[in-house]
């Protein structure tokens, strides 16, 4: 959510790049201006108000002290009147507030301005692109059939317990997972971050302060009765770990990694887009989370870049990274940095991993708050990232590295397979 005192400060400058998202905001600002200048009113009023109660009190006492008791009976009734004057400027104002906040969720973040102009992921900018595409003598082999060959994966079987979405991981398939979530927590452990086991279900106010609510509440699945959420994403539990948080200088930065299983409607999707683990409704993803000052966010950003980078480059697969354009931006970032596989099999580009920056967008919600050694508080900056989702990951391991007898294992997975090679 984006800071009344940011929209007051750089009204022009935040619609024009809103326009990057073809987000026309200037009517809902307008309007949010405006109530925020009559709450400001009403508050002025209801604190001039009780500045009067307070000073009206403390005479009543003194009067009766005093032995002036009809003076101090007519301040009493002045009191009586003050706050019965007050009871409907407090509802006023809790109205006001209500509504201002449901105005200020329906704009999204503010692009940064190394963001690009452009309406869908067509549009995003291709930043670099690393390893060699492999050849094959023959036609490659798409992962779902690979899966099969060597009974890895068993779609039918999941489709059967569950429904279309929910793979069932069986043998080197299922310890194939367990080794790249190990893989990848300890990579992260080792670079400084602190490893969580989040739950897997949140409330409202949790969905809420990360931005899934309202913005993405048919994309959850939904527990109606707990009024719970599954988690798309261990964003979600980690960042709110902070909510409501007033922290020091000295326990920043705050750098958080979890595994999750990540649960996930997908409503809309069809195609070649989720044929085997290509889209899933439940799938595994390792997650980055950091709370830091806002001076030094964007450094941190690059410096996540290059953590996924290096897990890519370990695992030797063929990857690209994309800077999002306004438009492929998700509703809460205001930079997103995207990482692509190729798959070998399909020919085609898979995304394993977003890195974004939220800036204040989410803090702001959840009141994420540093107090400086001057005693003056400020809101945090939240970032985010995949390191990595495993179902693609998965798949370009597979389609990449198959041999006319079997699957090379890459070499950083071996120690946690014991062996070099599915066969």
């Amino acid at each position: 959510m984006l800071e009344i005192n940011r929209l007051r400060q750089h009204k022009d400058e935040i619609i024009q790049q809103l326009t990057k998202r073809y987000f026309e905001a200037k009517e809902l600002i307008e309007q949010i201006l405006e109530l925020d200048v009559k709450q400001r009113s009403l508050k002025t009023e209801i604190d001039q108000n009780q500045a009067e109660l307070n000073k009206s009190s403390k005479a009543i006492g003194l009067l009766m002290r005093e032995g002036k008791k009809e003076e101090a009976e007519q301040k009493k009734r002045e009191v009586a009147e003050l706050k019965q004057h007050n009871q409907p400027l407090q509802k006023e104002l809790s109205e006001a507030s209500e509504e201002l906040e449901q105005l200020l969720v329906q704009i999204p973040n503010v692009p940064h301005e190394s963001v690009s102009q452009g309406k869908s992921e067509d549009d995003n900018v291709v930043i670099s692109r690393h390893g060699e595409i492999p050849e094959f003598a023959g036609k490659a082999l798409p992962h779902w059939e690979l899966a099969k060959k060597y009974d890895l994966i068993d779609f039918e079987l999941g489709n059967k317990i569950t429904g279309s979405g929910f793979p069932l991981y069986k043998g080197k398939g299922a310890q194939l997972q367990w080794a790249l979530i190990s893989y990848f927590l300890q990579f992260n452990i080792q670079n400084g971050y602190t490893p969580y086991q989040p739950p897997l279900m949140v409330n409202e106010a949790s969905a809420y302060g990360t931005g899934q609510l309202p913005d993405k509440e048919g994309q959850m699945y939904y527990a109606g009765e707990d009024n719970l959420y599954l988690i798309p994403t261990a964003e979600v539990p980690l960042t709110n770990i902070y909510r409501n948080s007033i922290l020091k200088e000295d326990d920043l930065p705050v750098k958080m990694t979890g595994y999750t299983p990540c649960f996930r409607r997908e409503a809309g999707s069809y195609g070649k887009d989720v044929r085997g683990l290509n889209r899933l409704h439940q799938f595994d993803k390792v997650e980055l989370v950091r709370v830091v000052k806002p001076e030094t966010s964007y450094d941190v950003l690059n410096e996540m870049v290059g953590e996924v980078e290096s897990l890519l480059k370990s695992l030797q697969l063929p990857y690209r990274i994309l800077r999002l354009c306004g438009g492929d931006l998700s509703f809460t970032s205001a930079l997103t940095y995207d990482f692509e596989i190729y798959s070998a099999a399909q020919e085609r580009w898979l995304e394993v991993s977003s890195i974004s920056n939220f800036e204040t967008y989410q803090s702001n919600r959840m009141k994420i708050r540093m107090k400086g050694k001057d005693g003056k508080k400020q809101l945090l900056h939240t970032l985010n990232g995949s390191s990595l989702a495993l179902p693609r990951i998965l798949a370009g391991l597979l389609e990449n590295n198959q041999e006319k007898e079997g699957i090379r294992i890459p070499e950083v997975l071996q120690p946690f397979l014991g062996i070099d090679k599915i066969q």
